[in-house]
């Protein structure tokens, strides 16, 4: 059968202080460029995404992939409206063009904001339904973040979300997409339910290797194996960040009927509420975390920067967690990434050994942030085209542009002129840096570095350096948020906060 593919990702966050413009689709970063056709194939064989790991499992079912494109662009505020018109425009071309198919699967995230929509996805996936009609299946892989909607739901004959965070299992999702799919071409379409959840999970506490979410996805697994008449179940954690009327986290069944769906998404639904109140934990600020790590024996400490991780729509700029290291005089540390491509090249001019003046990081000027000016010595430079080589990243070919490792007393500044937040050691590795034989390292990341950094790390700890994506979610100024979700576990309703 013929099964056209395709792909459109963003995490948008709505608080961020860049919009997603159409370049930032088109160009690589830590994931592939925008790439359309049959490049498809060969781009993304072995890399860990949802549109790879369908096409793998869908071709050994035996069917034919019509590849469109797929395109992402590093998490944000929202994606313009050109943008979305463009990517859009240009899949629903090559779709047209492609028919009549049997199937249509897209690979997305689930919290895409555009400047002319709150529901990227559901806008997207609309178009899709129009053009192909009822009768054509359509399916699609999201990500645990997504922020499912009413619209997502009903254009979609079902969609599948990862279950792990960090999120090793993208290729899997899509492997798993595939053999949904397989069933619903056999003529029979599964019966749907969706419950919506009303409370904001922060992010941090969303990891699927940390409780509660370890068990509740085990949970999941347990009431799909006993329910036999139950297709698919999804839990999908939310994104936070995204103001929008439906967003949070949601629970999605498929089944053979409406009861068997309605009761499992139900049982798993109880499940998250009655661990609500353990979606939190310890939170440092920046001095308070370099202290603590300073004085464990327990080495390396890894501090989540987790506020201006830029896989959540921070600008991987600010240099509050920099400042503390150099204030508390710390040794044998490494910080990353900067985004600061001026400070890259500079280094490069200068060349390995040299010192340089400049003035570091800050670019978004997030809460009146002013850059961080000193000497620092150039320790060595790359030129950001690396291979990840860690349990979510392998394989991936990230060009993140010239960097550098800038070093000031005891202390390496890893910098680059690409965001990507450091969740692969090979990022370390590219500019000769061995993570494990440090004492401190501080990464621009929420959760995502747990993957490649939990074996190694003597110890996690989460620090509140500045950046827009809110630790605490009760600091965030939503507007558009319905009034009947609590804001944080636990917490105030928009209605009364």
């Amino acid at each position: 059968m013929k099964i056209a593919v395709g792909g459109f990702h963003h995490e948008t966050n709505t608080f961020a202080p860049e919009k997603a413009v159409y370049q930032n689709f088109v160009e690589a970063d830590g994931w592939p460029a925008l790439t359309e056709g049959e490049k498809i194939f060969d781009i993304f064989e072995g890399v860990n995404l949802g549109i790879s790991g369908f096409i793998n499992a869908s071709m050994t079912l035996g069917h034919s992939p019509i590849p469109l494109l797929w395109c992402s662009a590093s998490p944000s505020s929202h994606v313009t409206a050109d943008a979305f018109e463009r990517v859009a425009g240009s899949m629903l071309d090559r779709l047209a063009n492609s028919l009549p198919v049997d199937a249509v699967y897209l690979d997305l995230h689930g919290a895409m904001v555009t400047e002319h929509s709150q529901d990227g996805e559901g806008e997207l996936l609309d178009r899709v339904r129009r053009l192909i009609g009822p009768q054509v299946p359509l399916i699609a892989s999201l990500d645990l973040h997504a922020n499912i909607t009413t619209r997502m739901v009903l254009q979609a004959d079902a969609l599948v979300a990862y279950r792990t965070y960090p999120h090793v299992d993208m290729a899997d999702t899509g492997r798993r997409t595939a053999i949904l799919l397989e069933k619903i071409m056999t003529g029979k379409r599964p019966a749907k339910s969706v419950s919506k959840l009303d409370f904001l999970i922060p992010l941090i506490w969303q990891s699927s290797l940390t409780e509660p979410c370890h068990s509740l996805y085990k949970s999941l697994e347990d009431i799909e194996h006993r329910h036999s008449r139950v297709w698919s179940l999804s839990f999908a954690t939310g994104f936070p960040p995204s103001d929008i009327h439906e967003v949070g986290p949601a629970i999605l069944a498929y089944a053979d009927d409406q009861q068997s769906a309605d009761q499992a998404a139900h049982e798993l639904a109880e499940s998250v509420l009655s661990a609500e109140s353990e979606f939190q934990g310890k939170i440092y600020a920046p001095d308070e975390a370099v202290r603590y790590a300073m004085g464990s024996t327990l080495k390396p400490v890894v501090i989540a920067d987790t506020q201006d991780n830029p896989g959540a729509g921070g600008n991987s700029d600010t240099i509050g967690m920099l400042r503390a290291l150099v204030d508390a005089g710390a040794n044998s540390s490494a910080i990353g990434l900067i985004f600061d491509p001026e400070s890259a090249q500079l280094a490069h001019q200068a060349g390995e050994g040299k010192e340089i003046e400049i003035s570091l990081g800050a670019l978004s000027r997030w809460d009146g942030e002013i850059p961080f000016k000193s000497v620092f010595r150039v320790q060595s430079i790359g030129d950001g085209r690396i291979t990840g080589t860690g349990p979510m990243f392998g394989g991936a070919r990230m060009e993140l542009g010239p960097m550098a490792a800038l070093k000031i007393g005891g202390i390496e500044v890893l910098v680059s002129s690409k965001k990507m937040q450091l969740a692969d050691q090979a990022i370390f590795h590219h500019l000769k840096i061995e993570p494990s034989a440090r004492a401190i390292l501080v990464l621009k990341s929420s959760v995502h570095f747990r993957a490649d950094f939990s074996e190694l790390a003597g110890e996690i700890i989460i620090a509140a350096s500045p950046g827009p994506n809110a630790a605490d979610n009760l600091a965030l100024p939503f507007q558009n948020v319905r009034p009947t979700v609590r804001l944080a576990p636990g917490g105030p309703t928009l209605e009364v906060s």
